[in-house]
């Protein structure tokens, strides 16, 4: 049964303003990437989303197919975002079967909690891996794609663009590095590196008529990684912690995509947009109810929540 529209867009975008167009995204059987490409599909678009696991992937790809009828949704799998050779054939296959790739959510990521002291170079490598080698190779498959997209849908800031936009490409980041955030140093790391990557692009692609700008969610509730990655008990008081004393849906960073894809955005360039509520203004010390600093002191590994990493000497 389809999902509500107003779960996942709001009611103020016109239907239909992604017709003929093609979303490619990794990570998009995840909470937020789903989302965002629920709502392109709803407002016209085909897509193509990317994952590791086959079955997840493809039932995600079929759930987002129902937001609107005669929809199609590629669902790959088996697809590893750290090597460039799985990337350009799922590149290739989407631009085969559904004509083009005109957009690029770039969206697949790792992440645990774990202190300095309780994290080894292999998890380090692995975060950094997915997150900014895995961005990197998302863009180096797509771009011959965004460029040609780009190139046939101009938009020039004066009229509304006859056959819509394209040629742009979103990175999922995070405001973890803004002022920093005790047991995300290889998150906050990666996320620094993806933002730099988004801004490199926009400098040099720019004038081929790409545009690539960076998403930045706070606190979403109800996805994957909340839930990973907090206690359950915590969520309240953290919630009080965001000056609008909610977490964020997934409905608002689908927005935030729509605005950055559609021709709202055609100015938008080699920026980034934080999407949470104000939080990362209060600084990165709280952290799901581990206080600060006797928790770190303590030495002790993180407990209690799915994704916590065993310790490990430095």
């Amino acid at each position: 049964m389809p999902l509500a529209t107003s779960e996942y867009v709001s009611n103020v975008w016109r239907e239909g303003i992604f017709d003929d167009k093609v979303v490619f995204c990794t990570g998009g059987a995840g909470s937020i990437c789903s989302a965002q490409v629920r709502a392109m599909v709803y407002l016209g678009a085909n897509a193509c989303i990317i994952g590791r696991n086959v079955e997840k992937t493809e039932r995600m790809a079929k759930d987002i197919a129902t937001a609107r009828k005669g929809a199609k949704v590629l669902g790959l799998g088996a697809v590893d975002v750290r090597k460039p050779e799985a990337l350009d054939a799922a590149a290739e296959r989407c631009a085969k079967e559904l004509g083009s790739i005109d957009f690029v959510i770039a969206g697949a990521a790792g992440n645990f909690l774990a202190s300095i002291d309780n994290l080894s170079a292999n998890a380090m490598k692995s975060v950094i891996d997915i997150d900014v080698l895995g961005s990197y190779n998302t863009v180096k498959a797509t771009l011959p794609y965004l460029v040609e997209s780009a190139a046939k849908y101009k938009t020039d800031g004066k009229t509304p663009p006859a056959k819509g936009t394209g040629g742009r490409i979103i990175f999922v980041s995070a405001t973890l590095h803004y002022a920093g955030t005790a047991m995300q140093s290889h998150v906050s790391v990666a996320k620094a590196g993806i933002d730099a990557l988004s801004v490199n692009i926009a400098i040099e692609q720019g004038p081929r008529g790409v545009t690539s700008n960076t998403i930045a969610p706070g606190a979403i509730g109800g996805t994957e990684g909340m839930d990973r990655l907090s206690r359950k008990e915590d969520r309240e008081r953290s919630a009080k912690m965001i000056p609008s004393q909610r977490m964020g849906t997934v409905k608002e960073i689908a927005d935030a995509t729509i605005y950055l894809f559609s021709d709202a955005g055609n100015y938008v360039n080699g920026e980034t947009i934080v999407v949470d509520g104000g939080q990362w203004h209060m600084g990165g010390i709280d952290k799901g109810g581990f206080e600060y600093p006797d928790f770190l002191l303590s030495g002790e590994t993180v407990t209690g929540v799915a994704g916590g990493k065993k310790a490990s000497k430095l």
